[in-house]
């Protein structure tokens, strides 16, 4: 088996974020490796020319996107084992995937909601098909149980 040297952490921003990036933190440090903290931004789409107030759709994203790397950039340095923090767009499940095998990580840190009944039913799980899908060892974290 091939040591853990570097870990990649999915985060969506919401209030367990930093729960799981300081999880992340602490395995890095026990296991000597680094980690790098992954958003995926899914862009709203619209149909033809359609406007959000007065900003376009294009505009909206570009404003989730500046705000997720500054949401990151404060994150980065609080850890000095996080390597580097990364905001892509696209599907959501795909990008994290993506990235993990090109950078070779040899394990994805995520974080769960726990969604239930109906909800889970017609969304499904990020972690669930994350963990599904990945090439590496996946550890799925409960922030809310910590």
């Amino acid at each position: 088996m091939d040591a853990i040297k570097t870990i990649i952490v999915p985060v969506d921003l919401e209030e367990h974020t930093e729960k799981i990036v300081e999880y992340a933190a602490y395995m890095a440090e026990k296991l000597s490796a680094e980690f790098t903290i992954v958003h995926v931004v899914e862009p709203f789409r619209a149909i033809g020319d359609l406007e959000l107030g007065t900003a376009t759709v294009k505009e909206y994203n570009q404003r989730r996107i500046k705000h997720s790397e500054e949401f990151l950039e404060k994150l980065v340095k609080e850890y000095p084992s996080c390597k580097n923090a990364v905001v892509i767009s696209g599907d959501i499940v795909e990008e994290i995937l993506d990235y993990a095998r090109k950078y070779e990580a040899s394990l994805i840190i995520i974080g769960t909601h726990g969604t239930k009944g109906i909800e889970k039913l017609l969304l499904g799980s990020v972690a669930e098909r994350v963990l599904k899908r990945a090439h590496c060892p996946t550890l799925i974290m409960n922030p809310f149980k910590q």
